[in-house]
């Protein structure tokens, strides 16, 4: 399968750059009615299933909270003049605020106010999701401006009983095993934390399923960050831990040349072999980290009870960039470019999913003569200057060498340092020629 041809017929950029003009000006949240639009544009996109969960439902140890909307907001000065305007930029605002009438003195206004000294140039993003507050965000620069005086406050804002909503479809597979493709849809305007993620899994979702059907059934999960994903698990419990085999969370994929991937929980999982498979064999600058219970979705999908194979592909890693969490996170740092690559590693990573098996050499004492099989698998001389031929050889004779029926296809290629999809030739050989046989 030719991804690069693959990636060409399916991905148009002209239509990522309009979703992503459609997507960034939405103020979204954990719920509400930035959340609905912005699953509505994707879902042109992706074949919605929407699940609801009541406020006040438990989900897990977590309790789904009131439904947030949001008009507008702002602060008059003593000169009354506005600022922080929410109509401006939603990050002015702090996430969930509760609705705010009043006058007060700049003593008490200013511990309201949230900056970033060190970026005076950036608006922070904060929330407050399940405690009733309120507060504005503002550049450094700009607060550092304001005089004593009395203020008034004003945000329009609504929090009423209602639904915490997700989406979750299949494309079914040959097999009923799963393999998760996961994103969180709640963050207000920023690029690469937010969008970049969607944007990723809605590309696949449209591959995948006009490619299918597969070994494996996949699942398209899009959620609100954090308790979305509870509500997921909640509802799935009884069935996610026996189906699932792999499974990835797509976020900051969109921003950086390097390759981050964050592992499971149990650090040795089909997906992370995948992944690390894969990224190793990129000319960028790759990391790989080790499993903490802290960043995205992947603190509730790895949760010890859970425990499920779920790991993160990134590019610059959530909170290892400047303008994480803040309005730097703009489109001025967004690489089409980027996503379109971000978009082919994963592939690449579903593609050595799929093509994983545990192989048995047939010759297990001594090494098999390869010269004297009628498929032609083995070079016809002793030259060790045709490089590309050689590497192929050197390839399969690694493969028949540590298939012993104990170690998977991807152990073997992590073990000897190849990209299994680059040699699929060589193991479809190997098989018509009776040397190698799947036992699982």
């Amino acid at each position: 399968m030719d991804l690069n041809k693959i990636i060409k017929k399916h991905v148009n950029n002209n239509e990522l750059k309009q979703l992503f003009q459609k997507l960034y000006p939405i103020c979204r949240s954990i719920s509400g009615r930035g959340f609905d639009d912005s699953l509505k544009i994707l879902g042109k996109i992706v074949k919605l299933k929407i699940f609801k969960f009541k406020t006040g439902s438990k989900v897990l140890d977590w309790t789904v909270p009131k439904v947030w909307n949001i008009k507008d907001a702002y602060i008059i000065t003593p000169q009354n003049k506005k600022i922080a305007e929410f109509k401006k930029h939603n990050l002015h605002l702090v996430n969930y605020s509760e609705p705010v009438f009043k006058t007060l003195p700049f003593s008490k206004l200013k511990k309201k106010i949230f900056t970033i000294p060190k970026l005076p140039s950036a608006i922070p993003y904060v929330t407050s999701y399940y405690n009733r507050d309120w507060g504005f965000c503002m550049k450094h620069n700009e607060f550092k401006k304001l005089k004593s005086g009395n203020y008034k406050a004003y945000i329009n804002s609504s929090l009423k009983k209602g639904y915490l909503k997700y989406s979750d479809v299949k494309i079914k597979g040959i097999k009923k095993k799963e393999v998760l493709i996961s994103t969180y849809l709640c963050h207000p305007s920023m690029a690469n934390h937010e969008l970049s993620g969607p944007i990723v899994w809605s590309m696949l979702y449209r591959i995948l399923k006009a490619t299918a059907p597969h070994k494996y059934t996949y699942r398209f999960l899009i959620c609100p960050e954090n308790i979305g994903s509870a509500a997921f698990l909640h509802k799935n419990k009884s069935t996610i831990k026996k189906n699932l085999v792999a499974g990835f969370i797509i976020n900051c994929v969109g921003y950086g040349k390097e390759i981050n991937y964050k592992k499971s929980r149990r650090e040795n999982t089909l997906a992370d072999k995948a992944a690390i498979n894969v990224i190793k064999s990129y000319q960028n600058k790759s990391f790989i980290h080790n499993f903490a219970p802290w960043g995205s979705d992947e603190r509730q999908f790895c949760s010890p009870g859970f425990n499920l194979p779920v790991g993160l592909i990134m590019r610059k890693m959530f909170a290892g960039f400047k303008e994480y969490h803040n309005s730097l996170d703009n489109e001025k740092i967004f690489s089409f470019k980027t996503i379109n690559e971000s978009i082919k590693i994963y592939l690449e990573t579903i593609q050595t999913i799929e093509n994983n098996f545990v192989p048995l050499a047939k010759i297990q004492y001594g090494t098999p003569q390869l010269s004297k099989s009628k498929i032609p698998i083995y070079r016809k001389n002793m030259s060790w200057h045709i490089k590309k031929m050689e590497k192929k050889t050197k390839v399969m004779l690694e493969i028949l060498n540590f298939a012993d029926g104990k170690l998977d296809m991807i152990e073997i290629a992590n073990k000897r340092k190849f990209k299994l999809i680059e040699h699929l030739d060589v193991i479809e050989n190997l098989i018509k020629a009776g040397y190698l046989k799947k036992i699982s």
